[in-house]
C-alpha cells in the first residue's frame, strides 16, 4: 500500500510540514526504517534518531524544530500511529464459507458472509453473526450465540451458551465457559459444585492466548464492553469485569470478584475472591489483592496497599540491613557501659 504524506494526514486529521506528495510505503521504528516509511517521535530523543533515519516523513506531536524530513503533525503520535498501521498493514480477509472439513449441527445458524475453517465443530442452536471467522479447530458448544465481526483463533474453546457481542477477538488456544472451580467437603471428600451458569462477553473486547474464563456457577461470568486481557490470564467464576479494563498477563481473579469500569490489572497479580474494585482502580505488578479497592484507587504490593503506604514500606525494607547493622554497634556499646559500670 502507498499513501502521500497528505492522505495520511487527512486521515489523522494533522497537518503535513513539508511535501505532502512524497509516496509513503510502509511504517517502522525509526532505527529500521527504510526509504519511503513513515516514523514517529515522542521526545527530542526520538525525533533525532528519526532524522537521522531512512525514513521519508515523521509523525509528531510537539512543536519540533523544521526538518531535512516531511513532519505530519498530530495532537498524540502513539494514538495516531494505532490509527495509520491498519492502513499500512491491514487484517487477513478471510472468504466467507464453510470448509468440508467442518462439523456443524443442522440447527445451527450461520449468517452466510461468516467464515468458518477447518475441524470446527458448531453444535446445536449455534448462532454465528455476521463477518465473523472462525480460523479452524474451534469448539462452539450449543446455544452459543456469537455476534457480527468476530475474530476466534485457532484452537479457542468456546463451551454451551457462552454469549459473545460484536467485534471480538479471542487468540489462539483460550478457553471461555471452561467448568468453574466449585467444591464442598462432604463426607471425606470434596463433592464437585456444578458449575450450571454461562459466560457473557461484550462488544469490542479482546482475549489473549491461552487465557481462561470460568462460567458462573449459577449467574454469569461478565467481561465488560471495550476490556482489554493479556495472554494467561485467569478469571474465576461468577467474576464481572466493568467496561474497558485492561487486565495484563499471568492475572488471576478469584470467584464472584467485581471490578468497576477503567480499572488496570498489571501483571502477575492475584485478587482474590468476592472483593469490589472500584472504577478506575490500579493494581501495580505483582500484587496480591485481599481488600476492596475504592474508586480511583493506585494499590501495590503483597498484600496490596495504597501505592504511597506501599512505597514507604519498600524503602524501609530497603533501610532494614543498615538498621540492623547500627542496632548491633549500640547493643555492642550498651554492653561495654554496662560491664564498666558492673552491671
Amino acid at each position: 500500500m502507498s499513501f502521500t504524506a497528505a492522505q495520511i494526514a487527512e486521515q489523522l486529521r494533522g497537518e503535513v510540514l513539508g511535501d505532502g506528495s512524497v509516496q509513503l510505503t510502509g511504517f517502522a521504528p525509526a532505527d529500521c526504517a527504510r526509504a519511503g516509511d513513515l516514523t514517529f517521535a515522542e521526545k527530542e530523543t526520538h525525533f533525532a534518531a528519526a532524522e537521522q533515519s531512512q525514513a521519508a516523513a515523521i509523525l509528531v506531536s510537539e512543536a519540533f524544530a523544521p526538518s531535512k524530513k516531511v513532519l505530519i503533525r498530530v495532537r498524540n503520535a502513539r494514538v495516531a500511529m494505532a490509527r495509520v498501521l491498519p492502513l499500512f498493514f491491514p487484517p487477513d480477509q478471510q472468504p466467507s464459507g464453510i470448509h468440508p472439513s467442518a462439523t456443524i449441527d443442522a440447527s445451527a445458524q450461520i449468517d452466510p458472509t461468516a467464515c468458518i475453517g477447518p475441524d470446527c465443530v458448531l453444535g446445536a442452536r449455534v448462532r454465528l453473526g455476521a463477518r465473523s471467522v472462525l480460523m479452524g479447530g474451534n469448539h462452539i458448544g450449543r446455544d452459543c450465540q456469537i455476534g457480527d465481526d468476530v475474530c476466534l483463533f485457532p484452537n479457542v474453546v468456546v463451551y454451551a451458551r457462552t454469549q459473545i457481542g460484536h467485534r471480538v477477538s479471542i487468540h489462539a488456544g483460550t478457553v471461555i465457559g471452561s467448568d468453574g472451580y466449585g467444591y464442598v467437603f462432604d463426607e471425606g471428600r470434596h463433592r464437585k459444585v456444578l458449575q450450571v451458569g454461562n459466560v457473557i462477553i461484550h462488544d469490542d473486547v479482546e482475549i489473549g492466548a491461552n487465557s481462561t474464563v470460568d462460567r458462573g456457577a449459577l449467574g454469569s461470568t461478565v467481561i465488560g464492553e471495550g476490556t482489554k486481557i493479556d495472554n494467561l490470564v485467569h478469571v474465576a467464576h461468577n467474576v464481572v469485569i466493568g467496561r474497558h479494563c485492561l487486565v495484563m498477563g499471568q492475572s488471576g481473579f478469584a470467584g464472584s470478584t467485581r471490578l468497576g469500569d477503567y480499572c488496570v490489572i498489571a501483571s502477575q497479580s492475584g485478587i482474590a475472591g468476592h472483593l469490589k474494585l472500584g472504577n478506575q482502580a490500579v493494581v501495580g505488578a505483582k500484587s496480591g489483592v485481599m481488600r476492596d479497592i475504592p474508586d480511583g484507587v493506585t494499590v501495590l504490593g503483597y498484600p496490596a496497599s495504597p501505592d504511597k503506604q506501599a512505597k514507604r514500606q519498600m524503602i524501609a525494607i530497603q533501610q532494614l540491613p543498615d538498621m540492623i547493622h547500627r542496632l548491633r554497634e549500640l547493643e555492642k556499646q550498651v554492653e561495654q557501659l554496662r560491664a564498666k559500670a558492673g552491671i
